[in-house]
């Protein structure tokens, strides 16, 4: 067990530096989403994983330990990827997937983690991963909520832009 504490504190560090990560970079995805609603969307995952941080640095008091980071290469890989995306103007598709990988990251790692504090009875920490990982998978499903409506939206466009050429066609040849 104690191997396993061990290994529970590394990675506890390394998701607590992942969700001060996120919060600096979410700012960014809101800013640069074109519609509406997927900029309210990560605006309020941003207030979201702002108590995300809070709620690790009560798992971190549970387990007798000071808050503490460690560098989570896997996050700042996730987040450079986003930040190509929006200096590449990709549109909001491409921001949607990118949420989505850093969704499914964290997913996994507070997965790991809740069934680990189980392991180690201490339910206060579990309680606190697992309701996390619950805010996690609902923003994942809203995610492809917006994805699957987004697709909607731009098909319904296209044909609407479809229509008008033929429309206008058709009048031209009268």
């Amino acid at each position: 067990m104690n191997a396993l504490q061990e290994t529970f504190i590394e990675e506890l560090q390394d998701l607590y530096d992942a969700e001060k990560q996120l919060v600096k970079a979410l700012p960014k995805m809101a800013k640069a989403a074109e519609h509406d609603d997927l900029r309210r969307g990560f605006e309020e995952h941003l207030e979201q994983t702002e108590e995300h941080v809070n709620r690790l640095e009560r798992v971190f008091e549970a387990m007798g330990e000071k808050a503490k980071s460690k560098k989570c290469k896997g996050m700042q890989g996730l987040i450079e990827e986003g930040n190509d995306l929006i200096r590449e103007d990709e549109g909001d598709a491409a921001l949607i997937c990118a949420a989505q990988k850093i969704e499914h990251y964290e997913i996994a790692a507070y997965g790991s983690l809740y069934s680990w504090a189980k392991l180690l009875g201490n339910q206060e920490a579990a309680e606190l991963l697992d309701e996390t990982l619950e805010e996690e998978k609902a923003t994942d499903e809203k995610l492809t909520e917006a994805a699957e409506s987004l697709i909607n939206v731009e098909e319904s466009q296209q044909e609407a832009e479809e229509e008008q050429v033929q429309a206008g066609g058709k009048r031209r040849s009268r």
